[in-house]
């Protein structure tokens, strides 16, 4: 599973590289983290990401809850742009999830 949270930086790049690698190593430690990356936009510096992989959606969710990821993850990650960020990794005849709505 692949999660990519995108971020503007405004007017303090350096303050929000710094919260993206603290959030980083917060989720590096935790049970199924497989690697991950901070990164910045080639054509628009504003734009950076955090994207991560983990075992399965379900870590990742589980990662969250932790305390450290509450009180240091979350107020950083809900900065990021208002979009889905959880992604499957498609592999050469990999099958595919079905897409279902969800009924709220």
């Amino acid at each position: 599973m692949l999660v990519v949270n995108r971020f503007r930086a405004g007017q303090d790049p350096a303050g929000l590289r710094a919260e993206l690698e603290l959030v980083h190593g917060l989720l590096a430690g935790q049970t199924g983290y497989v690697d991950g990356w901070v990164g910045r936009n080639l054509d628009d510096p504003d734009l950076w990401t955090l994207t991560t992989r983990w075992v399965n959606v379900g870590a990742y969710r589980r990662a969250l809850s932790t305390y450290d990821l509450k009180l240091h993850g979350v107020p950083v990650l809900s900065r990021a742009v208002d979009e889905p960020g959880a992604y499957e990794v498609v592999e050469p005849g990999g099958v595919l999830n079905v897409v279902e709505p969800r009924v709220t």
